[in-house]
């Protein structure tokens, strides 16, 4: 049994997380050949304080 952990910052909406999940699953399924059921995504969401990027928390980047 497959689990995708997918670690991103919050602020998608529910209808790109749905479509997020069906494509991972269809990619899981046609790769490892495995039932659709078999497949668990657990999404983790964090805030942009909750996050850095070369020593730099994203909330604190200009855009």
């Amino acid at each position: 049994m497959p689990i995708i952990q997918v670690h991103m910052i919050e602020g998608r909406t529910l209808d790109q997380k749905r479509e997020l999940v069906a494509n991972m699953t269809d990619a899981v399924v046609k790769s490892l050949a495995v039932k659709v059921d078999d497949v668990r995504i657990i999404i983790q969401e964090m805030t942009k304080q909750d996050y850095a990027v070369a020593g730099v928390l994203t909330a604190d980047k200009k855009a």
